[in-house]
């Protein structure tokens, strides 16, 4: 407010903070969600050996994504005396804390589902196993993907270019590698940070395609043909 935002209500200031503080609420709740019933399936003895391990895993994956909030948010609170930019946290902590919340859904779900639904006994054939090894190269372009989101979100890199398939008037902008070391521009230069994403957004889409071009080629069980389907409509959805 004495640097940047003089022009501040205190009714604009509640609406912020009451964001922050549902967001951490939220998370608390989530937090007793997994923990609470974990405690409670485990003393009456209904978890297995390696189930008990997931659900360690899933507990501490909780509680971490916890303190990498508040490690986050820390970030945005900091004094920077030869600056008054925008505040905003760090992209390295958002990328990381955004990470660790679709590793923690994505396990749960995973987890869930395993439980739920009996796994297809299938002959390992050459195609089946290159579409799965296919599969998991997908996911992890998906996830590198989101991850460069959030670097676009903590530099504000969104707002630098608005025009597609150009940046601007060009397919390359002139200022994608502005910053020394070059490395630094994949990380804090929002040109480039924006052209990463953009590129990892088409690449990922052209992946999930592909994908499912492939798996139409394999027989597969009726649940495996609506994964992949559901997966190539909220790709092009997204």
């Amino acid at each position: 407010f004495n640097s940047l935002n003089h022009d501040m209500t205190l009714a604009e200031f509640k609406f912020i903070w009451y964001m922050e503080y549902s967001h951490r609420m939220w998370g608390r709740v989530v937090g007793l969600a997994y923990i609470l019933p974990a405690a409670y399936f485990w003393r009456r003895g209904w978890l297995s050996r390696p189930l008990k391990g997931c659900v360690l895993a899933l507990c501490g994956l909780v509680c971490f994504q916890g303190l990498l909030g508040w490690y986050m948010v820390k970030s945005g609170l900091e004094e920077k005396p030869d600056s008054y930019d925008i505040p905003r946290v760090s992209q390295y902590r958002l990328a990381a804390h955004l990470g660790s919340a679709l590793v923690l859904y994505s396990a749960s779900l995973w987890t869930g589902l395993s439980l739920l639904l009996p796994r297809h006994k299938m002959p390992e054939t050459h195609q089946l196993l290159r579409l799965r090894r296919y599969a998991h190269g997908t996911t992890a372009l998906i996830f590198l993907t989101a991850l460069s989101g959030a670097f676009v979100a903590g530099l504000d890199a969104g707002l630098v270019y608005n025009s597609f398939p150009k940046m601007g008037e060009r397919w390359i902008p002139d200022d994608l590698l502005a910053f020394s070391p070059v490395l630094r521009n994949i990380f804090e230069n929002p040109t480039t940070v924006q052209f990463d994403h953009r590129i990892l957004g088409i690449a990922s889409v052209t992946a999930v395609t592909a994908l499912y071009l492939f798996s139409r080629k394999i027989p597969l069980p009726r649940r495996t043909r609506m994964a992949v389907t559901s997966l190539l409509a909220v790709a092009c959805i997204q």
